[in-house]
């Protein structure tokens, strides 16, 4: 208990905003708490049983690990679907100069991409740039896909273009570009 309050009163020296006497009514309670743990008051059968996520009674205890784990994989298996079935797909942000910049480069040659913009997604959009990341490598944004594969963000694409290689992709594709102009 001791050491819990002098924990607290030494705060105050680091921080001189810090007022250590508001807590003093406090001090008891603190300095006798201790965390819970569910699992090391349970039998080890039962520890075994929570942390597989069965039931005990109607609490159903899981890993946090396991369901975003399995969350990630709906969204990897997400963006496997999306590219697979779109010729040209790419994962934006509306604010982002680089993704402006494929998107209108795309729009120049008459491309129409499925574009998903990540901030605009909530808290998923996040989440999917992480997937993304862990898929492709890359952790910016634009994030380009060509005929289901990952060709790269924007100067991957420009290059691309520049050498006359985007065109040879999407041509390969059956996708008909409106008179390209030469890069």
């Amino acid at each position: 208990m001791a050491e819990r309050c002098n924990l607290l009163r030494s705060s105050a020296s680091l921080c001189p905003a810090f007022n250590a006497s508001l807590f003093d009514p406090l001090l008891p309670r603190i300095a006798s708490f201790s965390p819970p743990s569910l699992l090391r008051a349970s039998p080890p059968s039962l520890q075994n049983q929570r942390r597989r996520g069965r039931r005990d009674g109607d609490l159903v205890v899981r890993s946090m690990a396991s369901s975003s784990a399995s969350f990630g994989s709906r969204l990897e298996e997400t963006v496997r679907k999306r590219v697979s079935e779109n010729p040209v797909v790419i994962y934006s942000k509306t604010w982002c100069s680089y993704s402006m910049e494929v998107k209108s480069l795309f729009k120049r040659i008459g491309v129409e991409p499925l574009v998903i913009e990540l901030d605009e997604l909530g808290p998923q959009g996040p989440q999917l740039q992480k997937v993304l990341e862990r898929m492709t490598g890359q952790c910016t944004v634009p994030n380009v896909f060509i005929g289901g594969k990952h060709i790269g963000g924007c100067t991957d694409t420009v290059k691309l273009y520049q050498k006359g290689e985007l065109t040879t992709m999407l041509s390969e594709l059956n996708m008909s570009t409106d008179s390209l102009p030469k890069p």
